[in-house]
């Protein structure tokens, strides 16, 4: 277990978008919204605790057939534009309140998805440049 990872930036940021998600995805469950949204909100919370526990256990190093950071980004990129449509559509249909509040906390974690993929593009583009800058022998 990686007992600095979830002190870190990118530990926090996982843990804060698994409660985001959490309770986007219990405001469109309480609102009774529609399908979509439930399923959106769910899929998110679920991958992003897959994630998060990848990176606590260490298993990234195990298993190797896959660059994570990679697969990461990608998640982070395809979970934003998702929410982006499915949490428009949530906030300007607002059947009740439980459906805005969830549109809403949808938008929030859409800023953490982009910004978690940000940080995973520069750490992956310092640490290039660092074993590119290594001396040859």
């Amino acid at each position: 277990v990686d007992r600095a990872y979830p002190r870190s930036v990118q530990g926090l940021l996982k843990i804060a978008r698994t409660m985001v998600a959490l309770a986007t995805l219990l405001c469109f469950v309480a609102s009774k919204a529609h399908e979509a949204y439930v399923a959106l909100a769910g899929m998110e919370t679920v991958i992003t605790v897959l994630f998060l526990l990848l990176y606590l256990l260490r298993l990234d190093a195990r298993m190797r057939c896959l660059f994570w950071p990679l697969a990461d980004i990608f998640n982070s990129v395809i979970a934003a534009l998702s929410l982006l449509v499915v949490c428009l559509f949530a906030i300007i249909n607002r059947s009740n309140k439980g459906t805005l509040a969830g549109g809403v906390l949808g938008l929030v974690l859409l800023v953490l998805c982009l910004v978690d993929a940000i940080l995973l593009c520069k750490k992956m583009s310092l640490a290039k440049a660092r074993g590119r800058s290594a001396p040859a022998k």
